[in-house]
């Protein structure tokens, strides 16, 4: 994640919960308090990825994490918070945060009451903290660990299925460089499994969330496209596109590199310029553009 997802950082809050203070996302998130239990997922699903649809190259896209709007015309694909509603006609992405927990009052209080053991702590018992954002991290340091995490966000992922996503976003595949050394890329991986197999398994596509260095493991996680944020600035636009054949969706948050994007890789990846709060259309400082 290299933006937030709308919203100043809670600090004046975890200041308040103290060590243990943990989040989620906005509204009542699906498999969260208040809400009921996911539908059953599909049976006979191979897992594989074979039979998800996958989303369409260098299509025109729409990142609206900050609040969902409607999107303009050309736009056919759309990347949308898994608390909002798809988007009628067009390509459904749903973000979840599935490797860090976001701010929110009444969900710190949910992960305090019903999961403390999955949040990462120190060798001290203090919950590390993702400083950028203020993001308690989950803790997937153990096989154990990943499948009682993987229980609880793949009740999410299959509220994106219900909700009619086409595919899901799972964010934060490389919290463990803000882990303190406490998680490895291997970590990352193996749970990115595990969500790969869940979101398959419910007839969803899956992208891999920057992380360059998982880029070689994509087949074995089961990925089947990209979001990247910034891969003109960090000169990751390359990786990527060759890794998925062009299926890859860019955000960038500078005009400069929005535009070395659009120029270098235009033609072949989809790039979207989006201000760093991604506000809904409308709102002051709301900013879209495609090439």
């Amino acid at each position: 994640m290299r933006t937030g997802v709308g919203g100043a950082p809670l600090l004046a809050l975890l200041a308040l919960l103290g060590p243990l203070a943990a989040c989620s996302s906005d509204a009542a998130d699906r498999g969260g308090p208040g809400t009921s239990a996911a539908a059953p997922r599909p049976s006979g699903s191979s897992g594989s990825g074979d039979a998800v649809r996958r989303p369409p190259v260098n299509a025109a896209f729409d990142y609206q994490l900050g609040g969902a709007y409607p999107p303009q015309s050309k736009v056919r694909a759309v990347s949308r918070d898994r608390a909002a509603e798809p988007a009628p006609g067009r390509y459904n992405i749903c973000y979840v945060n599935a490797f860090q927990a976001q701010p929110g009052k009444d969900i710190a209080r949910w992960w305090q009451r019903e999961h403390p053991d999955l949040l990462l702590r120190d060798d001290q018992g203090r919950t590390v903290v993702d400083e950028d954002w203020r993001e308690p991290l989950l803790d997937i340091s153990t096989r154990a660990k990943r499948a009682a995490l993987a229980e609880v966000v793949g009740k999410w992922i299959d509220g994106c299925a219900e909700a009619g996503f086409d595919a899901v976003e799972p964010d934060n595949l490389d919290s463990y460089e803000r882990s303190k050394g406490l998680l490895t890329a291997d970590d990352a991986a193996a749970f990115a499994r595990l969500l790969a197999r869940r979101a398959h398994d419910e007839g969803l596509a899956i992208a891999q969330k920057n992380t360059t260095d998982l880029l070689e493991r994509r087949r074995t996680i089961g990925f089947d496209f990209a979001v990247t944020e910034e891969c003109a600035r960090y000169e990751e636009c390359p990786a990527f596109a060759s890794a998925y054949d062009g299926r890859v969706f860019d955000i960038e948050y500078e005009t400069k590199d929005f535009t070395t994007a659009c120029r270098s890789w235009g033609r072949k990846l989809s790039v979207t310029l989006r201000d760093r709060d991604v506000r809904p259309a409308g709102e002051d400082g709301h900013v879209y553009r495609h090439c």
